[in-house]
């Protein structure tokens, strides 16, 4: 359960609101996602708060991406100070982290992951990304390559190339920028 003093993204309004945009009831999600709709009821109400594993799920069964359900956490702002010791995990027990670097709904996402990552999942992304190394190590398939990334490396990715990557290095911490609704996951992250 999340404490209202809290710090981190609060994803449950925009949850709700691409629910219902798209109709769905709370059943309909749990069955798309595999999430129970208790769960997911505590998630749109802000009293529990998912994994980036779970995010991902609810995100599918809306036809969005976790970054999109990020972003619409917040109202966009013109002037936004993100600290460094701001809450980085949507679930705080979960090991991988994954921190909005730009709040609100904006042109441009910029996110940082620690830890885990789901190597499975694949991107295929209309705009361009930059994927930088800050800590630790990276592996990317794109294109039919693998690339080894380590701390301080930079891979930019062209709009429509197809990609996937982990970490391979306790303690990886990337940082990703992005144009804005423009991310597509592709294949079943489950898979």
């Amino acid at each position: 359960m999340a404490d209202e003093d809290e710090g981190g993204p609060r994803v449950g309004a925009g949850i709700r609101r691409r629910r219902r945009s798209l109709d769905l009831t709370l059943a309909d999600v749990a069955a798309r996602s595999g999430l129970s709709s208790p769960f997911l009821s505590q998630i749109e109400n802000d009293r529990a708060r998912p994994s980036m594993r779970s995010l991902q799920r609810v995100a599918d069964a809306l036809g969005t991406t976790a970054v999109q359900l990020l972003a619409s956490a917040e109202p966009p702002r013109t002037v936004d100070l993100v600290r460094a010791e701001e809450a980085s995990a949507l679930d705080p027990s979960d090991e991988a982290r994954v921190r909005p670097l730009v709040r609100g709904h904006h042109q441009l996402h910029a996110l940082e992951f620690t830890g885990d990552h789901d190597g499975m999942r694949e991107f295929r992304h209309r705009n361009d990304e930059l994927m930088y190394v800050a800590d630790g190590a990276a592996e990317v398939e794109a294109e039919d390559r693998s690339y080894r990334l380590v701390r301080g490396d930079t891979l930019y990715l062209s709009g429509g190339v197809r990609h996937r990557w982990r970490a391979t290095a306790p303690g990886t911490r990337v940082l990703l920028v992005a144009v804005a609704d423009h991310i597509e996951a592709t294949g079943d992250p489950r898979a």
